[in-house]
């Protein structure tokens, strides 16, 4: 796990141009918020926690006159620690309210603290935090998905389905297909899936196939033509030009950016 940079006490957020491509950003708002994600908006209270993948549009605001307060941490994980992310079920892209606050809070001015000491076992140290951290979020998540699930008709069926796309997002997905086979109509599957993942179902369509075609691009030497035809697309100028859309670059500068700082990292 490598710790970009721990910033306490923010009221504007980090200039993304000062960070590496590769960077995942982990957000805890102390104040209510107002963010948006990718062009949907969602409001927040206080004692929130969001993870940001690589190359997400966000932006932040108050919702009152009041100054808006969070902490963030700037951080690169490898492919074995975004493994075990997946593995405890934590969320991407996604606000959670976090019922431990305390213990996160005090968490992450413990990180900062040792960040800044920078002793001989700062990486592990680092690293646990980072762990304690993913629980709290994971946990809160769990728990707030469980009681919401009971709220929302089909729940357990979209949720299936959620887990399919990101498993095989080469597939042709299509909302009449999919609401067919749980026997609801294309418009109330669509309402139902926004407001069980807080996303649309196409938009998550395309968000497995570009999250699949950053892990090709970042650890293996397939073609540019390859991973497109493996994440779905039919013709490479249509993947390159959602691939500049949302992650704000070519595929082609992604990889050799992450290959600089990889090599940056090593030397």
């Amino acid at each position: 796990m490598k710790i970009l940079q721990i910033s306490l006490n923010c009221t504007r957020d980090i200039p993304e141009k000062k960070l590496p491509e590769t960077a995942f950003n982990l957000y805890i708002f102390k104040t209510p918020a107002v963010i948006t994600i990718n062009g949907n908006q969602t409001a927040v209270s206080g004692s929130t926690a969001l993870i940001l993948t690589t190359g997400c549009k966000k932006s932040f605001r108050s919702p009152t006159q009041k100054n808006l307060r969070f902490d963030c941490i700037n951080f690169r994980p490898s492919s074995s620690e975004k493994q075990y992310m997946s593995s405890i079920k934590l969320p991407m892209n996604t606000p959670v309210r976090i019922q431990e606050e305390i213990t996160l809070f005090s968490s992450v001015r413990s990180m900062k603290t040792n960040f800044i000491r920078q002793g001989k076992s700062v990486n592990e140290l680092m690293e646990l935090y980072m762990k304690i951290i993913f629980i709290l979020i994971s946990e809160s998540y769990i728990n707030t998905s469980e009681k919401n699930s009971a709220l929302i008709p089909r729940y357990s069926e979209l949720k299936k389905i959620r887990s399919s796309i990101y498993e095989n997002p080469s597939f042709e997905w299509n909302a009449d297909d999919v609401s067919m086979r749980i026997g609801i109509s294309r418009t109330y599957f669509h309402r139902l899936y926004q407001e069980a993942f807080g996303i649309t179902f196409l938009r998550d369509v395309i968000e497995s196939r570009l999250l699949r075609s950053t892990e090709l691009l970042t650890s293996t030497n397939l073609s540019i033509s390859t991973i497109s035809e493996k994440c779905g697309y039919e013709s490479d100028s249509y993947f390159m030009r959602q691939f500049k859309k949302y992650r704000n670059c070519t595929p082609s500068e992604y990889r050799k950016r992450a290959a600089n700082h990889t090599n940056d990292n090593e030397n």
